[in-house]
């Protein structure tokens, strides 16, 4: 078994869009508009790895995340290089907190959040 995507709705489909690819540097796989549901749908992939789906629906209802609450967390993406990677995301605008170490596995990483406020990680790589 392995895990095949994950979808994410988003409030602001062309905000998100150019997250998740210009900053993210995520690769378009797809793209639809399904008329019957006044929704678009983005296939994203790292490479040609399809991992996420962005996608948009009107009148979305918000979803908290603080305090933290039960559900998906946040999602975490593998890098080789962490400073380097919060580096670049902080020429590009994004707000990045500090670089911190897992206590368990002594690998570095560091939290940011995407358009919608959803919880990002970087986590070195092995």
């Amino acid at each position: 078994m392995n895990i095949h995507h994950i979808a994410i709705i988003v409030s602001d489909y062309q905000k998100s869009k150019k997250f998740y690819t210009e900053i993210l540097n995520l690769k378009v796989l797809r793209e639809v508009y399904r008329e019957e549901r006044q929704s678009w749908k983005l296939d994203l992939g790292i490479g040609n790895h399809y991992v996420i789906e962005l996608f948009s629906f009107p009148h979305s209802p918000q979803r908290s995340s603080f305090p933290e609450r039960c559900g998906l967390r946040h999602l975490a993406f593998g890098v080789d290089n962490v400073l380097k990677k919060r580096e670049e995301l902080i020429a590009k605008g994004i707000l990045c907190e500090e670089i911190k170490v897992d206590e368990w596995t002594g690998k570095h990483f560091f939290f940011t959040r995407d358009p919608d406020d959803l919880p990002l990680e970087f986590y070195e790589n092995e």
